[in-house]
């Protein structure tokens, strides 16, 4: 799925999933957890892990676009 504002970036770039009881944030592209300052972002609370999405999609785009890809 694309982004209509600028169709060189996808709509969402990380996702979570459900761990047993706990939440894991994890790249879309690849599967593999998401890492903030080399830490993968498991074992998340389920309010943690949906900011995070958003949050790293926000910052991935910003990146995106300051680099004018």
């Amino acid at each position: 799925m694309s982004d209509p504002a600028n169709s060189n970036t996808p709509a969402q770039l990380f996702d979570m999933r459900k761990d047993d009881e706990v939440w894991t944030v994890y790249d879309i592209a690849t599967g593999e957890p998401a890492r903030v300052n080399g830490v993968p972002q498991t074992g998340l609370d389920m309010e943690v892990a949906d900011d995070l999405v958003d949050l790293l999609t926000l910052l991935a785009r910003q990146k995106n676009e300051s680099t004018g890809h």
